[in-house]
This record gives C-alpha cells, structure tokens and sequence, in this order.
C-alpha cells in the first residue's frame, strides 16, 4: 500500500519532522510486520533520518549543507538558479526505508524522520509512504 503525505515549506532550505504523519500511515494501514519506505518526490527535495532531541542539528545539517554546497556557482544556477538545491538533494537522497516492528515505526529513541526542503518554499511537496507488509505466517 501507499499514501503520499502533502506538505508546504516556509523556506529556502529546512527540515521538517514528519514522523508524525507517517506513523499515521503505519497505524491506519494495520501492517505489523515488515518495512516503509518514505520518499521525496522532486528534484530538489530529500528525505533524512536524524536525530530529534535538539533541533540545533537540524540546523547544523542545513549549516553543513550550505558550506559544502554554495548556492550560484553552479552550471545549472544559469537555467533556474538551484543548481545547488539539486545536489544538496541528490547527496542527501530521496528515500530511506524503515522497519516496521510490531506495528510502530522501528526508528531509536533519538530518531525522527525529516523532509529536506532544499528550493522552498513550496506550497506542495509531496512523500509518498510505501508499506510492504511481512507476510511470513500469513494464510
């Protein structure tokens, strides 16, 4: 099964928390067994798992991104001006696939689930959360 999660960014670059929606796909799909996929649909947008006790890594991982990647020295920036958007994104990777374990998202304590907006903001930016149940011991 899947369900695309809808978003709106607030800016340029951010992590959004969305843990929250997707274990609501988790619960309203009734999986108890087996693994989810989340991935960002868009050229300049990612998916990350990372820590959620303190919101300064969040901070530190845009930070980071921004070092490494600075915006308007890129070919692309010549077409629309994100080139750097479009690699923050590719390093960063569109999906990651998490455990299901007795019906909750098999993430650590610490974990949390974020959407990386890299070109915001947008007003739809779409996950889409894919469920592939375990059906060992099923009939």
């Amino acid at each position: 099964m899947h369900q695309i999660i809808h978003l709106s960014t607030r800016c340029r670059e951010e992590l959004i928390d969305i843990t929250p929606q997707v274990a609501a796909v988790l619960k309203a799909s009734g999986v108890r067994q087996g693994l989810l996929s989340v991935y960002a649909q868009g050229a300049t947008a990612a998916t990350m798992i990372q820590e959620n006790w303190d919101d300064s890594v969040q901070t530190d991982v845009v930070d980071l991104l921004r070092k490494l990647i600075p915006r308007g020295v890129w070919l692309h920036d010549q077409q629309d001006g994100n080139g750097d958007a479009h690699l923050k994104a590719g390093l960063v990777g569109p999906s990651e696939t998490i455990p299901v374990i007795d019906g909750k998202l098999g993430l650590s304590r610490w974990q949390n689930i974020f959407f990386c907006e890299f070109d915001g903001p947008r007003n739809d930016r779409r996950v889409v959360c894919t469920i592939l149940a375990d059906m060992e011991g099923v009939i």
